[in-house]
């Protein structure tokens, strides 16, 4: 198939949207497809596009046998609901001039749209359109639904508009997928039928992210004792998780220098959440960068305790996907989610870690004190199950490729 890709984040970001995005169109690349990709240049987590990819403007590279056209963008160093915006809609004014009247003279069988942000769809549904081309949409956070909920977007007449646009891009696509159960609920609920909806979990490579011992995780280099707890989150600092409780309940375990609360990641809150553990005095909380791919098993491993945490307004519109790592690695999750949830009913239901209510320092210190004296082997050992049965990454993209031919398939029949 010839498969051109829509998205705003792709490798070699190392996490969050950009990095399965750009797994999958190297799987498919791999595959034989012919996969082309319209990006913009790599700037997540940091919000910071890296020196060797400012110039030129317009960049086309080839990544694991992907052609990749990468556009200019504003990324704001201070992120705000306003500049996001700006950062969004700069990225559409630079597809515009350049890619976008190279990519209309050739035909391609299917877009896949990521999103978001949203509103790239008017790009891709103009495209498939004008060439016959089917459209998918992948739905990776409900933005508008999240922009509403957590309270991004407080303009009644903005968000009213952004939910038609919304409406209107979904139900010309020819299909629409999202990543958990939770989140395919409030689709359907949009009007898009189930006929037109696929299943297209985030992924994990579980052979490239294994169970280690501690003696191979990055306690050595950080000079962390092995018979110390470590408590761990790593991925994006953003302000959809509510970090600011761990700070918060670090404060509880001040007395206890055998217990270490390590936060590696970068994002908006980064300096915010430095600033806090400062002011508290806080010794016991260290910050790291993002740690790279083949450092991720090792990273893992230093955990006792992973942390996964949500604000109650984010409930089922996004997915943490650092989830799908700590699974594969066997690791142990201490989880804030609300009952009904997505997130709740899979760690509930095949026991995979200890949940506590969002939002709240008291029940994450809770938690914490619960964890740190629970025996944790079993629940080890069904994380790394689960992550081999449902999160296998052969297993997923090979059900989303059957789902491609389908489409396709479908169109040429007709």
């Amino acid at each position: 198939m010839r498969i051109l890709i829509f998205g705003i984040n792709y490798s070699p970001e190392l996490t969050g949207i950009g990095k399965y995005t750009g797994e999958m169109g190297a799987w498919l690349a791999a595959r034989g497809h012919e996969v082309t990709v319209v990006t913009a240049k790599p700037y997540y987590p940091a919000w910071e596009v890296p020196v060797h990819y400012k110039k030129p403007a317009w960049i086309t590279e080839r990544i694991d046998g992907a052609n990749v056209h990468r556009v200019p963008l504003y990324v704001p160093k201070e992120v705000t609901a306003k500049k996001r915006i700006i950062h969004e809609f700069s990225f559409l004014g630079g597809v515009f001039p350049k890619w976008f009247g190279l990519l209309i003279k050739k035909r391609y069988d299917l877009v896949i749209n990521i999103t978001p942000p949203f509103h790239l769809g008017f790009y891709a549904l103009f495209y498939a359109k004008l060439k016959g081309a089917k459209l998918i949409t992948h739905i990776q956070d409900l933005q508008v639904d999240a922009a509403k909920e957590l309270g991004m977007i407080t303009n009644k007449r903005l968000i009213r508009l952004m939910f038609r646009a919304e409406k209107y891009l979904l139900n010309r696509s020819d299909a629409v997928s999202s990543i958990s159960l939770g989140m395919k609920k409030k689709i359907l609920a949009k009007g898009i039928s189930e006929s037109d909806y696929l299943m297209f979990p985030n992924w994990v490579d579980e052979q490239a992210i294994q169970p280690l011992q501690k003696t191979q995780s990055l306690r050595g280099e950080w000079g962390i004792p092995l018979n110390d707890k470590v408590v761990l989150y790593s991925g994006n600092l953003g302000e959809k998780q509510g970090l600011e409780i761990i700070i918060d309940a670090a404060k509880r375990f001040s007395d206890r220098p055998d217990v270490h609360f390590i936060i590696c990641g970068s994002g908006g809150a980064r300096d915010r959440l430095k600033a806090m553990a400062e002011q508290a005095r806080l010794k016991q909380i260290r910050f790291y960068p993002l740690q790279p791919y083949e450092k991720l098993s090792a990273l893992l491993a230093t955990a006792d305790v992973h942390l996964v945490l949500q604000k109650k307004s984010a409930s089922d519109l996004v997915m943490p996907s650092k989830l799908t790592g700590i699974l594969a690695s066997g690791g142990f999750s201490l989880v804030s989610a609300v009952p009904g949830t997505s997130l709740y009913e899979i760690v509930d239901t095949h026991q995979l870690g200890i949940l506590i209510e969002p939002e709240s320092a008291e029940a994450l210190a809770d938690g914490l004190q619960q964890a740190l004296s629970t025996d944790v082997t079993l629940y080890r050992e069904r994380a790394r199950q689960y992550a081999e049965r449902f999160l296998s990454k052969e297993q997923v993209l090979q059900e989303f490729e059957r789902n491609l031919v389908r489409l396709t398939s479908h169109e040429k029949q007709t």
